[in-house]
């Protein structure tokens, strides 16, 4: 399957061209390009000629090539890899949900401690752990692109519910997954001010959020595209940030040179404004929202749904098989989470990918004059060509190293979150019906193409079944003929004659 085109996909903007490696690697094109300029002037229009030897051309070129190559394949690998993993957590989500859904036991009067829960209480139950698996997913997006916390449009509402305190006598110790350090509090009420939103009630808008930071550029389709609106809908004592919150586009994106100025820019303003730190941890804002140092969110709802696991062990609620599938799938989620942190927090080593670069830049340098007494002025576009060439490899493979941001080219984390989401609402809208009460209907063929008959009243003729031609013994013997016939007629319908 080819990845679409972005550049032709909805509404045309210079943001598109994000998409390419063009706007990072366009400044070195240019520069090589002069170069090149510079060599067939000088050596047409002046008595030096600035031609050399070649020898080196090839034999540079090809290890270059080679290193340029493994550098790519290296970068997609991680890429594909990205991808593998994700999908097993949509295999291990749905395993998950489909056993707590379908095979925990829902009749619960014949244990002691249980009896006297309701069917709407159990219903319940086992809706929050699902939405619990969906939460999972949608922390580990956010712990990929380095989005700590839980205050978030898709995840907060998901995960409110869960325990705050180590002791409800003790409000201020509080869980891991609820701790911040001490001056958030403050700082996201003076935020709320400015926003002239209020923290003692539940204010909900038209579109029913609470207290969201502002969003820049969350909705990738249209502005009725709100994925958040269908979550529930509950106050958070804290502003909530969008679900989807990509960097904004800047000037250095598309002239790359910039970056020098704004680095000194950073350079110089660490220097001279002083950053306060609350309880020996730096508090940094960053966009609109206010990052925290918290826990491992993905790692501390696996915690809850390995108790609820427990719970269902501890009380027999589910069978021994489905049991160990619960604590396998369980497993799953968790290696997968600790090789995407791998795959995130594992770049390729800086020493590598400068020395690389270098020696691209040299061997770019040197080919125009290595060139010139071969090609003349056809070294100008020769040269462009060749340092478009190499240099879109080696960025390509910097642009994909990484595939869990906000860039074009990543991987679609929030598609694989929703997709997800609403596979899972698709399996807990199954009802568990009884086969029997609609497996005997007419509408059901089982036998055919053999015998058309329906189910209701093959089964009026019990052991009187005979094959439709009624010369079969009656019974076994006759439900086999059937079959026989049935597996005759497909396999000689199906097969496609080749030509």
């Amino acid at each position: 399957m080819v990845a679409p085109n972005p550049l032709f996909r909805g509404g045309w903007s210079w943001k598109k061209f994000n998409a390419t490696v063009i706007n990072d690697i366009w400044p070195e094109v240019f520069f090589f390009t002069l170069v090149a300029v510079m060599v067939c002037l000088v050596s047409n229009l002046t008595s030096v000629n600035l031609g050399i030897s070649n020898a080196l051309l090839t034999v540079l070129g090809t290890v270059l090539g080679l290193v340029i190559s493994f550098r790519t394949s290296s970068a997609y690998e991680r890429y594909q890899d990205g991808r593998k993993m994700w999908t097993a957590i949509g295999v291990a989500s749905k395993n998950l949900t489909q056993m707590i859904w379908i095979h925990a036991q829902s009749d619960r009067s014949g244990i002691e401690a249980l009896q006297n829960q309701t069917d709407i209480e159990v219903a319940v139950e086992k809706k929050t752990m699902i939405n619990l698996i969906q939460a999972f997913s949608v922390a580990v997006k956010h712990f990929l692109r380095d989005e700590p916390g839980m205050y978030y449009e898709d995840l907060y509402p998901l995960i409110c519910f869960l325990p705050r305190h180590v002791n409800t006598h003790l409000p201020h110790e509080k869980l891991p997954l609820w701790h911040s350090h001490e001056g958030f509090e403050e700082a996201a009420t003076q935020v709320e001010t400015t926003q002239q939103e209020s923290l003692n009630g539940l204010q909900i808008d038209s579109t029913g959020k609470l207290g969201s930071w502002p969003s820049r550029g969350r909705r990738s389709r249209r502005s009725t595209f709100d994925p958040e609106s269908v979550l529930p809908r509950v106050g958070s004592e804290h502003p909530l940030k969008p679900a989807r919150n990509p960097p904004e586009t800047r000037i250095t994106d598309y002239i790359p040179l910039f970056r020098v100025f704004r680095w000194l820019g950073q350079v110089i303003l660490r220097r001279t404004r002083s950053q306060s730190e609350l309880g020996g941890k730096r508090l940094r804002k960053r966009g609109q929202g206010i990052d925290l140092v918290e826990s491992h969110i993905p790692l501390e709802i696996l915690l809850v749904l390995s108790n609820y696991s427990a719970f269902l062990m501890k009380h027999s609620l589910i069978q021994p098989a489905i049991a160990s599938g619960i604590t396998a799938n369980l497993a799953l989620l968790q290696d997968t989470l600790s090789n995407l942190e791998r795959t995130c927090n594992t770049p390729l080593p800086f020493a590598y990918q400068a020395h690389l670069r270098m020696s691209l830049w040299l061997y770019l340098l040197f080919l125009p004059f290595q060139i010139y007494d071969l090609f003349g002025y056809i070294t100008i576009p020769g040269t462009c060509f060749a340092s478009f060439l190499l240099l879109g490899f080696l960025e390509i493979g910097q642009e994909i190293e990484n595939p869990f941001n906000y860039d074009l080219n990543d991987l679609d984390l929030d598609y694989f979150c929703l997709s997800l989401q609403r596979e899972l609402h698709q399996i807990t809208a199954y009802n568990n019906p009884n086969p029997c009460d609609f497996l005997y209907t007419n509408l059901n063929q089982p036998f055919a193409p053999a015998d058309r008959r329906g189910a209701d009243e093959l089964c009026h003729m019990g052991r009187e079944y005979r094959y439709p031609d009624e010369t079969s013994e009656a019974g076994m013997a006759s439900i086999k003929r059937t079959l026989i016939h049935s597996w005759r007629d497909v396999d000689l319908k199906t097969r496609h004659i080749r030509h």
